[in-house]
């Protein structure tokens, strides 16, 4: 585990774009609740939704019906939307956020379109945010991992390469292409407990925040979220104590956690974690 406080932060002069998206990356719903917040809290602003007839296949991805304020009814599209976003204590500071749902078809368009207007602000770093499902306790600080592919953002967030190799997802397709333009790529991800894997998960989304307060050198504000965490650990307290299996599985957890703290981020690791997320989700990579 990569505990936050052992991220240096980036270079200010970095410009950086941080992406999640619903569906195979997001357990919990973890990673785009974290980017969500981050733009409400940041007051971003539009810049640029992609087409969602390119990328959907809207009878898995199916668009919403609402009312608005004067009672007619509206229909909202999936999609993704890249916004412009400003660090309230770092005035002049330029970040794109980068919020979707992962696309049915054309992935490759796909990432071209969301790099291109990465490539409109002069990016320089790509920050993806996942999350899977992990044998973690719920009591426990969330693991962590942290990865990159560049020598030189691994020494300067003292980070490990990952030696995952398997079935990816979005964010791991952005990643790679990123990086063939020559956009420096983190990755990170929480461990979300695979009991209740149900969204919304606010720790794991809390934990994800505390990385990109550390990438960015600045305070993010949590407003609630604190306090969702914790009323979420408590929730999650009662339920286990009326399941006696789920219960002393908890128990056995903490033992584990307790008795020997997570191993770093490691290739080893994450392969290790990525292995029993897809046993869990078989077929998921498929759809």
């Amino acid at each position: 585990m990569v505990l936050p406080d052992r991220v240096a932060p980036l270079d200010r002069d970095a410009t950086i774009m941080i992406a999640a998206f619903e569906g195979w990356n997001d357990a919990g719903s973890s990673a785009s609740a974290a980017v969500d917040h981050l733009a409400a809290v940041w007051a971003a602003k539009e810049y640029l939704s992609l087409d969602a007839e390119d990328f959907h296949d809207f009878q898995v991805s199916r668009p919403a019906v609402s009312r608005n304020e004067r009672g007619e009814r509206v229909v909202s599209w999936p999609g993704t939307v890249i916004s412009t976003a400003q660090i309230p204590s770092q005035p002049g500071r330029t970040v794109l956020v980068a919020r979707g749902i992962e696309p049915s078809m054309r992935w490759r368009q796909f990432c071209r379109e969301v790099l291109d207007a990465a490539e409109d602000f002069d990016v320089t770093v790509l920050v993806t945010l996942g999350a899977l499902l992990v044998d973690a306790p719920h009591s426990r600080p969330l693991p962590i991992y942290l990865s990159s592919e560049q020598v030189e953002m691994r020494k300067l967030l003292d980070i490990e390469r990952s030696d995952y190799d398997g079935p990816t997802g979005i964010t791991g397709v952005l990643g790679h292409e990123a990086e063939s333009r020559g956009i420096s790529v983190v990755s990170g991800w929480v461990g979300v407990p695979h009991y209740v894997a149900h969204p919304p998960s606010p720790k794991a989304t809390r934990a994800l925040l505390g990385v990109v307060e550390r990438l960015v050198g600045a305070p993010v504000d949590l407003g609630d979220l604190e306090y969702e965490a914790e009323a979420w650990e408590r929730g999650v307290d009662e339920l286990a104590s009326e399941d006696e299996e789920i219960a002393a599985h908890v128990k056995t957890l903490e033992e584990v956690t307790d008795a020997a703290s997570l191993p770093e981020a490691s290739g080893d690791a994450i392969a290790a974690e990525f292995e029993r997320f897809l046993r869990r989700n078989e077929g998921g990579a498929a759809r």
